[in-house]
């Protein structure tokens, strides 16, 4: 199974918290041309500012890890590079610059010296933002989409987020559920 079929699965059974952008370059059916591929280059800050914008939406908690040490920064890259068109891979890329200059611009830092609640207040109105304008595909949402797709294909994601049972067994479509349990993985 390559790379696209195996996110597509992971998309697909996670129905509509993906965006209709993500879910249309994951299901077209079609080879991303090679000279499509890496349009975009990502410097390691680059992957340092993602995995801090992916670790916001899914931060670490108590009972698990967060988006940042699923390896998320380096995740949305790869995945940018290699599945998107050269198009959408400029508007990713010139988004995140538009971030990085909100960022000095509303608070007078970069991303990476900003508070965590000034990210949280950063990252509200990049999502308000994204909804006013309905302007699809945008950067906030390909990111968001791809941290939550990264994030519950990882194995933090499928072992430590959600429940996981590493032997199958038998199918029990009547199995108790508890309160507060996580979702299953498997």
């Amino acid at each position: 199974m390559n790379r696209r079929e195996a996110l597509k699965s992971v998309a697909y059974l996670m129905g509509s918290a993906i965006s209709a952008t993500t879910m249309g370059v994951l299901f077209e059916n079609f080879t991303l041309p090679e000279k499509e591929k890496n349009k975009v280059p990502f410097s390691a800050t680059d992957e340092e500012v993602l995995a801090e914008f992916a670790d916001i939406i899914i931060p670490t908690t108590a009972s698990s890890p967060g988006a940042k040490a699923a390896g998320l920064g380096a995740f949305i890259p790869m995945i940018i590079r290699d599945c998107y068109p050269a198009k959408m891979q400029q508007i990713f890329a010139s988004g995140m610059k538009d971030m990085q200059a909100k960022c000095l611009k509303d608070f007078n830092k970069d991303f990476m010296t900003m508070t965590i609640d000034e990210r949280q207040k950063l990252m509200g109105e990049l999502k308000d933002e994204a909804i006013a304008t309905e302007k699809a595909p945008s950067f906030f949402l390909i990111a968001r989409d791809l941290t939550i797709l990264g994030y519950f294909s990882s194995e933090i994601g499928c072992t430590q987020a959600r429940e996981y049972l590493p032997v199958p067994g038998k199918y029990d479509g009547n199995v108790e559920y508890t309160p507060g349990q996580k979702a299953w993985a498997t």
